[in-house]
C-alpha cells in the first residue's frame, strides 16, 4: 500500500503553463507525492491532462475534486484572481493546500485563508520557492554563521526583458487590480528572498510606477492600456540596521537578470542568476576580508528534491513538495506557509502606500 500523499492539482494542463513546466514534472519525479487527480475548467481538457500526466482522476469542477475522499492535499496553480475560491474550499474540506504566490488578490483574502488553515490545523505551503532554492538556503546558513559579520548594506536587482508585449492569454495581467504584476510577483519573490536571507525591513521608501503604459497583444495586434506597475524602486533600512536598495523592473530588451549583494563588516556574499531566484538556478560567490569573490559550491544536503527532478523551473517546486510532504508527515521542515505569505502581502501594501504618499513608512508584520 502506497504511503504517498494523494494530490489533486487545480490548473493542470497539457503544455505551456506554469503547472506544466514546474509542478507536474516535479510531482512526476517525487517519491512522496502521487498525482491522483487533475482539474481544469472543461471535461475535455481535464481528460487530456489526466492522460498526459498519468493521473487517476479528472475533474472540471474543483469542488467535486476537493470533495473526493481519494484526495489528501490540493495544489492551487491557477491565475492569481482565482486562488481564493479553491483554496478556501480545500481548507473547508480538511485538505492540506499548496497555493502559488500571491496567496490572494488582496491582503484581506490572504489573511482570511491563513486564519482558516490555522483553525483547521492544516499544513499549508505558499509558492515562494526562492526560500527553498539550495543556494539561497546556503546563503542564509552562511549569514547566520556570521561568515560576513555584521551586515552593513544590501543591494538587490532583477531586470527582466519583455515589458512591451504579451501573448493574448497573458494580457489580463495589464490590470493592476488583479494582483499579478511586477510589484507582486517579480518584486515579491525577489524581496522575499532577501527578507529570508538577511531579515525584514524596519522602514522603507518606494517608487512604484508604470513606465510602459501600453502592451501589444501579440495575438490580436492591438495596443492595450496598462495599469500594472513595471518598475519598483525601494530604499530602506533593515531591522538589524543595514541599509537596503532594491530595483525590480520589467524593461524592453536585454535584461541583466537577478543579483543580490550582501556586504558585511568581514566579507561579501553575492547571489546571481538569469531570472528570479524562485525560477532559476542561483550561483553563489563569497569573499572574506580583502580577498576577491570566489565561487561557493552549495552542499548537496540542501537539495531535497529527488534525483530525476528536472534542473529548471521544476527544481525549486520539487524542493517545495519535498518539504510539504515532510510537514504533512509531522516532520520539521523549511516550508514557507500561508503565514509567510501574509507577511509578504503586508510588505507589498507598505511599498505601495509609500509610493502613493511619497513618504517613508515603518514596516511591522
Amino acid at each position: 500500500m502506497s504511503n504517498k500523499i494523494r494530490l489533486g492539482l487545480i490548473g493542470a494542463s497539457v503544455s505551456g503553463t506554469w503547472s506544466s513546466r514546474s509542478h507536474l514534472p516535479a510531482i512526476g519525479a517525487s517519491d512522496d507525492v502521487e498525482l491522483t487527480a487533475v482539474c481544469t475548467t472543461k471535461p475535455e481538457s481535464a481528460e487530456a491532462a489526466r492522460k498526459a500526466h498519468g493521473a487517476k482522476l479528472a475533474f472540471h469542477d474543483y469542488n467535486t475534486m476537493i470533495a473526493s475522499p481519494e484526495i489528501d492535499a490540493v495544489a492551487v496553480v491557477v491565475r492569481v484572481p482565482s486562488h481564493y475560491g479553491p483554496t478556501k474550499a480545500a481548507l473547508n474540506a480538511g485538505k492540506h493546500v499548496y497555493c502559488e504566490w500571491p496567496l490572494g488578490r488582496t491582503t484581506a483574502e490572504a489573511e482570511e485563508l491563513t486564519a482558516l488553515a490555522k483553525a483547521k490545523g492544516l499544513v499549508t505551503a505558499i509558492g515562494l520557492q526562492a526560500r527553498v532554492n539550495p543556494a539561497i538556503l546556503y546563503l542564509k546558513e552562511l549569514i547566520d554563521a556570521d561568515y560576513i559579520g555584521e551586515i552593513l548594506a544590501v543591494h538587490v536587482s532583477l531586470m527582466r526583458e519583455g515589458v512591451l508585449s504579451r501573448p493574448s492569454n497573458r494580457v489580463w495581467q495589464r490590470d493592476g487590480s488583479l494582483g499579478a504584476n511586477t510589484l507582486t510577483i517579480a518584486n515579491g519573490h525577489t524581496i522575499d528572498a532577501m527578507r529570508f536571507a538577511v531579515g525584514d525591513f524596519a522602514s522603507l521608501s518606494a517608487v512604484v510606477t508604470t513606465q510602459a503604459k501600453q502592451w501589444l497583444d501579440t495575438g490580436t495586434k492591438e495596443w492595450l492600456d496598462v495599469t500594472s506597475p513595471d518598475n519598483i524602486l525601494i530604499g530602506g533600512r533593515l531591522a538589524n540596521g543595514a541599509v537596503v536598495s532594491s530595483h525590480v523592473n520589467a524593461i524592453p530588451y536585454a535584461g541583466s537578470g537577478y543579483r543580490m549583494e550582501i556586504y558585511g563588516r568581514e566579507g561579501t556574499l553575492v547571489a546571481s542568476g538569469e531570472d528570479s531566484p524562485q525560477i532559476s538556478h542561483v550561483f553563489l560567490h563569497g569573499a572574506k576580508g580583502n580577498n576577491a569573490l570566489q565561487p561557493m559550491p552549495v552542499p548537496d544536503r540542501l537539495t531535497f528534491a529527488p534525483a530525476g527532478t528536472p534542473d529548471n523551473e521544476a527544481m525549486n517546486v520539487g524542493q517545495m513538495y519535498a518539504q510539504f510532504t515532510k510537514a504533512i508527515g509531522g516532520g520539521a521542515s523549511k516550508l514557507p506557509n500561508f503565514e509567510t505569505a501574509v507577511g509578504l502581502h503586508r510588505l507589498i501594501d507598505t511599498i505601495q502606500r509609500s509610493s502613493d504618499t511619497g513618504r517613508a513608512m515603518p514596516f511591522v508584520i
